[in-house]
């Protein structure tokens, strides 16, 4: 069992931790690595790096639009629910729309993404979610992200115990903060708020970290790649943490 020859498909792949899954894919020799997202632009700088990734636009929170994501891509065989959003507020100043919106994206958009993958297996499949330290404790001022992101490892664990007579699994990987556009959004954001400079706000996460740093995108990649490649048949319903010890 290798990656060479696979069809892979991941969402939110126009940057970060997408664009290097899907470049780590197409590098260890998958036939298609198909990416999807809002930022079409982005999605086709991404895709000019390599000629085996191929980009589509989607809404991974409209059921049509992931619908139609599975219809132009063709049969993969493995899925990457990659696609997220984060946002945070003190829990009394969290409004209806934060919370619904955290829930849309981080949670709904994996199921959608998760289950419409499933109904296209033809046989041996792989379904990652790249969730969160968030699904496995708490943090202040995330309340609605790490809810929902709770909620994904449960849907991992319940539907792991679904496909396991199968030659399928389910299984996620829970980074700290990584280095990425979007922990540069929640840096400026954090100093905006406290009056913290960049460089206070970026140590102020380093420091969640017993490693004290962000961690590698790359590192993400390395794990999706074990978790499809060979000896991972057995490991179904888990969480893979890249946090240093933190989790």
């Amino acid at each position: 069992m290798t990656i060479a020859r696979r069809r892979v498909l991941v969402t939110g792949g126009g940057s970060g931790a997408g664009a290097d899954l899907a470049l780590g894919f197409a590098r260890a020799g998958a036939a298609e690595v198909v990416i999807c997202g809002r930022r079409v632009s982005a999605l086709e700088a991404t895709a000019a790096q390599h000629p085996a990734i191929r980009a589509l636009p989607c809404d991974v929170t409209d059921e049509a639009s992931v619908q139609a994501l599975y219809a132009q891509a063709g049969r993969v065989d493995i899925v990457i629910a990659n696609a997220g959003q984060a946002d945070s507020a003190p829990f009394v100043r969290t409004t209806l729309d934060q919370w619904n919106r955290m829930l849309a994206v981080n949670l709904t958009g994996v199921f959608l993404t998760f289950r419409e993958g499933l109904r296209q297996f033809d046989g041996w499949g792989r379904l990652v979610a790249v969730a969160s330290t968030a699904s496995l404790k708490g943090y202040a001022k995330i309340a609605p992200y790490a809810a929902a992101k709770h909620g994904v490892m449960g849907l991992v664990r319940s539907l792991a115990l679904e496909v396991a007579r199968r030659p399928v699994t389910v299984n996620a990987i829970c980074p700290g903060f990584l280095d990425t556009e979007m922990t540069e959004n929640s840096i400026r954001v954090i100093s905006e708020k406290t009056g913290r400079s960049l460089a206070e706000a970026r140590a102020a996460l380093e420091a969640l970290s017993p490693q004290n740093r962000l961690y590698r995108p790359d590192e993400v990649t390395a794990a999706a790649l074990f978790l499809c490649g060979p000896g991972s048949d057995g490991i179904n319903g888990q969480s893979i943490t890249i946090a240093g010890g933190e989790v």
